[in-house]
């Protein structure tokens, strides 16, 4: 009896044992299959997933394994620090003071360095990408964070108002750094270093605004016009495709292959608004349209008073220097006495055009460019667009590049007279771009507008005035040697933050 009990019992027991074991190997396989599928989900997010989850600070190395980390190099940055920023300082007042006079709202008479110091932390690099994209070059994406302790004071002057001191405070950088170098087969072996901001990610300037002595109410939408001035320099200095070019070295060397050139014409028409939202409190908001693709080559529309489903009918043309990664920027205002109210904006990514067809877009307009800091999500109406995109050859490239030079200094012109409050300005219907091919001149023609004072010229541009071998720069695209070095780039970026347009569709 007690023999079969204890072969009953083992058999039980065996049992159960196998029975546990095939459980226990079934949890396991379940479990590995939910990890693999939940990696091969993470593996297949892409970058705005990934900001979506983990912020827009991670570093560049976490979802792209293609960037390395250099602890190293970030120690022997923390050391060299004090010395680049004491270098850095001189370069940067002498250089970007000249910008923030050219980019300066009309709101504000004076914008300058009262203070300028970088502090004593170090710019932390998170990850760096090394690519050979072009023979001769070696291109090296850097990424880059910094939340340091400058001492920033602007001092800031608007009309009827004494001299404010602006302090700049808590700021942070977040950008990846595109660095290009052109080899040589002579000593340093690089001629030339090509300096850009990448356009995605989106370089992000991160800052408080806080007046010493005053009060940022003193000068209303204070803080949005030095938001502007800011993402202006940005967008249209730095940011990819634009860019700087530095020369290295004493022996002379032809830059023109690294400098930006204009790509293609973009003809905008500018057909008609619906259903736009009234911000008067008597009667209807007056609408205008502004476009362009580089901030210091704005264009608008003529106003249509009280009206808030406008007709236009306005046709512009602009230069494009690198159809993959510039936009073209709609900003719809209603005019105002003082400060005139944005209605909408919208965004139409140039690399979705097809050359020499002609495409007609209804687009639905949002309250800003940067959609994550706006809590109004209320329908805004709609704007309607032709567009034409036309490729230059060679001979067309040369003429607009030539004569984006003469545009530049007819704004300045402009300005100088008091036609234009700043040079980031829009051109109104008076003195809008009208445009006939190339070959017969893309035309800006100015009627003698305000102060009367004309301008005639046949292509858009913006001109460099060389980075001196002390660092100075002017312009977007730079050479290191002489002031003789003068070449032009580009057309028509954004000066704000922008989110991709919510609504377009071809009609």
């Amino acid at each position: 009896m007690g023999l079969i009990s204890g072969v009953v019992m083992g058999m039980v027991f065996g049992i159960a044992l196998m029975a546990g074991w095939q459980h226990m190997m079934r949890y396991r396989s379940k479990k590995r299959i939910a990890k693999a599928v939940d990696i091969k989900l993470l593996s297949s997010l892409d970058r705005d997933d990934l900001k979506k989850i983990c912020g827009e600070n991670y570093p560049e190395w976490i979802s792209f394994p293609v960037f390395e980390q250099v602890k190293w190099l970030n120690k022997q940055l923390a050391k060299l620090w004090p010395f680049v920023a004491d270098a850095a300082e001189a370069v940067i007042k002498e250089s970007v003071e000249p910008l923030l006079e050219d980019y300066r709202p009309t709101g504000i008479t004076s914008l300058k360095f009262s203070k300028l110091s970088l502090g004593t932390v170090a710019p932390k690099i998170e990850g760096i990408r090394v690519q050979s994209l072009k023979k001769g070059q070696i291109t090296m994406d850097i990424d880059l964070r910094w939340g340091g302790d400058p001492n920033i004071i602007l001092g800031v002057e608007a009309a009827l108002v004494a001299s404010i001191p602006i302090q700049l405070k808590n700021l942070q950088v977040f950008t990846v750094i595109r660095a290009i170098f052109q080899l040589t087969d002579e000593i340093p072996c690089i001629s030339a270093v090509v300096v850009a901001l990448l356009a995605e990610p989106k370089p992000r300037i991160d800052y408080t605004l806080k007046a010493i002595g005053g009060s940022l109410t003193a000068i209303p939408g204070l803080s949005d016009m030095i938001d502007d001035t800011v993402n202006s320099i940005v967008t249209d200095m730095l940011q990819w495709p634009h860019r700087i070019v530095v020369p290295v070295g004493g022996t002379p060397v032809d830059l023109s292959e690294l400098e930006l050139k204009p790509q293609g014409k973009l003809t905008v028409t500018v057909v008609k608004a619906n259903d736009l939202k009234n911000k008067e409190f008597i009667g209807k908001s007056d609408p205008y349209t502004v476009v362009y693709v580089r901030p210091l080559f704005k264009v608008k529309t003529k106003t249509i008073d009280n009206n808030l489903n406008p007709e236009w009918n306005q046709t512009f043309p602009l230069i494009v220097e690198d159809k993959e990664t510039q936009s073209l920027i709609i900003e719809v205002f209603d005019k105002d006495v003082g400060q005139d109210e944005k209605l909408g904006v919208a965004k139409v990514r140039l690399i979705e055009l097809e050359a020499e067809r002609s495409k007609e877009l209804e687009l639905r307009l949002l309250p800003s460019h940067d959609m994550l800091k706006i809590k109004d999500k209320k329908d805004r109406g709609t704007i309607t667009i032709q567009l034409f995109y036309h490729e230059f050859n060679k001979e067309e490239q040369l003429i607009a590049l030539e004569e984006e030079k003469q545009i530049l200094e007819a704004r300045k012109k402009l300005k100088e007279s008091g036609v234009l409050g700043s040079t980031v300005d829009a051109l109104d219907g008076a003195a809008s771009a009208v445009g006939s091919g190339i070959n017969a001149g893309v035309g800006l023609v100015g009627s003698g507008v305000g102060a009367g004072v004309g301008l005639v010229s046949t292509g858009f541009g913006a001109v460099g005035s060389g980075l001196s071998k002390a660092g100075k720069f002017m312009g977007r695209t730079i050479t290191g040697q002489s002031s003789n070095h003068r070449k032009s780039g580009s057309s028509t970026p954004v000066n704000s933050s922008v989110q991709e347009n919510g609504g377009a569709k071809p009609l």
